[in-house]
């Protein structure tokens, strides 16, 4: 397209552009069928209704304490969930909901203690299988990494880690909210729960040229061109802006543990007071990293690697950034079939 195309296009480009980002709240993502198999407080755990389950071990996602774990369902035709259930796995969810101020009293061993073991259980109860895989994603993955290192007795047979904070020492987030003039107390005190605009204010932040403008951009030239995908584009823009609170003293717990104190590499995380020995998870582990990531640098993830006891670990190190490695265009075919590859060799009786 040449230069007057482009200007003659532009005016019917600009109302495209403009029907696409305000109407992205219409976008329907999500919408695998799925059935609740329990409830506690905020959490729910559900299961996807499937014809064909032919692994016998299932699979519980668990996704971060910001944003929705819709990003497991984008969107039909790239849905994570939608590709376990092809490959034949029984996949249950791990939702927990949108706490508010009445829930300000949750810390982190409210999840990895009571919740996670809670969901394993009723997994187990409603698949009629004793072992389970538990994949984590950002803050999931580090909560199923101390639910294991936690409790050695656990029915957990594999554990997957996707682009998941472990160290971190020198990470950009560090930077932020480790110093001193962060007063993480003061925060949690004021809120009881972090408004979820927040933080997703706060991480935008972190790239606020593409956050801000390259996305936009990217967007506009996708119109102008003729070759915009709404449909995609207005699915990841509503998950993206769905973001529920955090309750205040799980994000007290997490900045100062995670960040300002970096316990869990420390071999310092206790959770009612027992630790969470690294050295004590035995799961068959696979640990995924995308190069691009900022928010769980690759290099705060692979420490993981050396400090767990487990004889069978493997690293998957892909290009992208921290969800568009699993959630990305290029996700369903760079990405979830090696993902799919590792379970099918762990996931028979």
């Amino acid at each position: 397209m040449n230069a007057l195309e482009r200007m003659a296009r532009s005016p019917i480009a600009a109302l495209e552009f403009a029907n696409i980002v305000l109407t992205e709240r219409d976008a329907q993502i999500a919408v695998t069928p799925k059935d609740v198999v329990w409830t506690h407080r905020t959490t729910t755990l559900y299961r996807y209704s499937s014809a064909k389950r032919t692994c016998a071990v299932p699979v519980l996602l668990v996704f971060a304490l910001i944003n929705r774990p819709d990003i497991f369902d984008l969107r039909p035709g790239n849905s994570f969930v939608e590709f376990l259930l092809d490959e034949g796995y029984d996949v249950f969810l791990l939702d927990w909901g949108v706490p508010d101020e009445a829930d300000a009293d949750l810390g982190l061993e409210h999840y990895v203690c009571d919740e996670i073991p809670s969901a394993l259980r009723e997994v187990r109860r409603a698949s009629g299988q004793d072992e389970a895989t538990l994949l984590g994603w950002c803050i999931g993955g580090t909560l199923s990494l101390l639910h294991c290192a936690l409790d050695p007795g656990t029915t957990v047979r594999n554990l997957v880690l996707l682009t998941t904070p472990i160290d971190t020492t020198g990470s950009l987030y560090a930077t932020w909210v480790a110093r001193d003039s962060f007063d993480v107390d003061r925060v949690a005190e004021v809120y009881g729960a972090v408004p979820g605009r927040t933080v997703d204010w706060a991480n935008k932040l972190m790239k606020p040229v593409t956050n801000y403008w390259t996305t936009n951009r990217r967007l506009w030239l996708q119109v102008l061109e003729g070759e915009a995908r709404p449909d995609a584009y207005q699915a990841m823009a509503k998950w993206v802006a769905d973001n529920p609170p955090f309750p205040g003293r799980a994000y007290r717990d997490w900045i100062t543990w995670m960040y300002k104190e970096n316990r869990l590499v420390r071999g310092r995380m206790r959770l009612r007071e027992r630790r969470a020995d690294l050295s004590a998870v035995e799961q068959n582990l696979l640990v995924v990293t995308a190069g691009a990531d900022h928010i769980a640098p690759r290099e705060g993830t692979l420490p993981v690697l050396d400090l767990v006891g487990s004889a069978d670990v493997t690293h998957l190190d892909r290009p992208g950034g921290h969800i568009g490695l699993m959630a990305g265009s290029k996700a369903r075919k760079e990405v979830w079939p090696h993902i799919a590859e590792w379970l099918d060799e762990r996931s028979h009786t």
